[in-house]
């Protein structure tokens, strides 16, 4: 794992060997004693002993061998992970220093290969992918059009463990005491609600600075992010200075790379209609004028196209039982907790549960894959009507990847029982909201909103089809709006409104059909290439209103990478990268990056133009490692 540094994990014994110049050391003329300093103040002197006396603590045994002493040290399951240093001295009979060693360093880690360790996973399958795996995927796109980003993790790259536990050491926790900190380093769930803190720079000496308003320019916009080692080493090498910028999956990314350092099996998570219950009322709230109009009352809730965030597996000794195994973490800085932009762990079982009493957070992880879309009508009073109540449009296809493969595993049921099932039901009586308010079944009217391929760069079509399935011919407006929006409902310009008086017989739909032209749509979609059509029918003479919306990722040009020849440990390594570019414009100024743990660190390859038609690269690098690997380029 590292050729440099001593990674050795909790629970189990390692061994060192003793060279010696003189003779070896014999008792009881003389005796042994290792000692460990972890941190400034927290001092360890272990003893020859045996495991049966010192259960539960650090402890050590020495066998000699042809001027050799090996020494092999036993670390308790539950030890503070960090960097130890350690120093062998010799003894006189009357306890005098006659002789001791340089000091040592090694990283002891959370162990999940260890039955004792509370982070310990008995999947060697899961264990490959959670904590071994290097690469990963991401998820974008809809819950109906899942898109896929490569990850570079690169946990185990040079220097990586060295900058996690930087960052465990500029929190303020340890900053303001280290030694109580040094102490709680034990704590899967301490070592994890740290490091979702400080992996968003909010409040702190953090890594990364969120941005969501597409002004970049002083520093490296968020989709070119293609892993995290870049994104640590520059902060290491800033001296904490926070890196901008980046979003959720760049949080999740970077997140998941220093638990699975750690030794924290951990995987990343996409909640596609991710809900953000600004005042935590488990619903979210839109409201209109009497218009149709969008009002914006102080923070405005919102469904998130998508959001991210990492699950990581322990014991949670703190809680009772039944709420061990995966539990949410979410670095992105969305909520204060405890005062601080953090969030979890969070029991996945308890939000399933409706436990939302159990800490950390979970009140707000409940809404976030359980809340209802309440629409609301603010007449020029100030007075506000509910005319309608979904709870099936939030928590869509909870995604990560499959340990099996590059492919899509749905968790949704660890997260939610079956939309409208009776132990849904009584889910939301626990949590104290009302069930079944208005238009929670089918009604009179039904919207449905579909779209033909819409390719960045060309115009498509988008048809709202209204169906009325009442016994007369009914009247309505409906008016429909076409915005570009950031995956997190920014938005960032109306590309298209129209609004339609019209008629709909009894049993029968009437469909609409608006044509999206790139010319409306291209100077303003932001850099998530998104478009959110919503649909607002008011049936005439009723008090309802009928809410349909859909985002339609609008399709990227995908990069096609083809390896050159064999893939050789040491040799040059030659890859063939290219794309079609489907705008009706040329472009300039294109920048290939790559990356790939064991085979480059991240390197960005500048093009001077790039042609109407199509834009060809080649890469070279050099293989180092002779694991499996994957190049990422974006």
């Amino acid at each position: 794992m590292d050729m440099v540094r001593l990674l050795v994990r909790r629970g189990q014994p390692f061994s060192v060997i003793l060279q010696c110049t003189d003779h070896i050391p014999r008792l009881p003329d003389h005796q042994l004693n290792l000692i460990l300093h972890l941190g400034k103040n927290n001092e360890v002197v272990l003893k020859l002993s045996d495991s049966e006396q010192d259960h539960g603590k650090w402890w050590f045994s020495q066998c000699n061998a042809q001027g050799e002493v090996m020494l092999t040290l036993h670390s308790p399951a539950d030890a503070p992970v960090g960097l130890y240093s350690m120093t062998v001295v010799l003894l006189s009979a009357d306890g005098q220093i006659l002789e001791q060693t340089k000091s040592q360093t090694f990283y002891l880690l959370f162990n999940p290969w260890c039955k004792d360790d509370s982070v310990y996973l008995p999947s060697e399958e899961l264990l490959q992918e959670y904590i071994l795996n290097e690469n990963g995927i991401l998820y974008q796109g809809s819950w109906d059009d899942i898109t896929t980003v490569p990850w570079n993790f690169g946990q185990f790259e040079k220097d990586v463990v060295d900058i996690c536990f930087e960052v465990l050491d500029n929190s303020p926790a340890a900053l303001k005491n280290s030694e109580m900190d040094i102490a709680n380093r034990g704590s899967p769930v301490y070592v994890s609600r740290t490091i979702t803190a400080m992996v968003n720079a909010n409040d702190d000496r953090g890594v990364v600075s969120g941005r969501w308003d597409g002004e970049y320019s002083d520093g490296v916009a968020p989709t070119r992010w293609t892993g995290s080692v870049p994104i640590l080493r520059r902060w290491s090498e800033g001296g904490g200075q926070k890196v901008r910028y980046g979003q959720c999956w760049v949080f999740t990314g970077v997140a998941c790379t220093v638990l699975r350092c750690l030794g924290i099996p951990t995987r990343c998570i996409t909640n596609y209609s991710s809900a953000h219950d600004t005042d935590a009322n488990i619903s979210v709230d839109y409201l209109f004028n009497d218009q149709l109009e969008s009002v914006s009352e102080g923070r405005k809730d919102s469904i998130w196209n998508y959001h991210c965030w990492v699950e990581s597996w322990m014991k949670r000794d703190d809680l009772p039982e039944g709420y061990d195994g995966w539990q949410v973490l979410d670095p992105t800085p969305q909520e204060r907790s405890d005062g601080v932009f953090c969030c979890g762990p969070c029991p996945v079982h308890a939000v399933k549960e409706g436990e939302v009493g159990l800490k950390y957070d979970t009140p707000f992880v409940f809404s976030e894959v359980n809340a209802d879309l309440v629409v609301w009508i603010v007449h020029p009073d100030g007075e506000r009507i509910q005319v309608s109540q979904n709870s099936k449009v939030i928590g869509r296809n909870i995604s990560t990847k499959s340990v099996y493969g590059d492919f899509t595993e749905d968790i949704t049921a660890n997260y939610k029982y079956p939309e409208g099932s009776m132990k849904e039901r009584e889910v939301y009586k626990k949590v104290g909201r009302q069930v079944g308010q208005k238009n929670e079944g089918p009604g009179q009217f039904e919207l449905f909103i579909k779209h033909a391929p819409a390719i960045h760069g060309t115009d498509f079509d988008v048809i709202i089809e209204v169906y009325n399935a009442g016994r007369e011919d009914t009247d309505a407006q409906l008016t429909v709006t076409l915005n570009a929006i950031t995956y997190n409902s920014i938005h960032r310009g109306e590309c298209q409104r129209k609004t339609t008086s019209l008629t709909v017989p009894a049993h029968k739909a009437h469909k609409e059909v608006l044509r999206l032209q790139y010319d409306r749509y291209g100077a303003c979609v932001s850099e998530h290439h998104m478009i959110r059509v919503t649909a607002l029918l008011q049936p005439t003479d009723q008090d309802n209103i009928i809410l349909q919306e859909i985002n339609i990722p609008l399709k990227m040009p995908a990069l096609h990478i083809k390896i050159i020849g064999k893939a050789i440990v040491s040799r040059k390594l030659t890859a063939h990268i290219s794309f079609t570019n489907p705008l009706p414009v040329s472009l300039q100024g294109g920048v290939f990056t790559v990356e790939g743990a064991g085979l480059t660190e991240a390197k960005e390859i500048k093009t001077q133009y790039v042609l109407l038609i199509k834009s060809l690269q080649y890469s070279t690098y050099n293989p180092h490692d002779s694991s499996p690997s994957k190049p990422i380029h974006h």
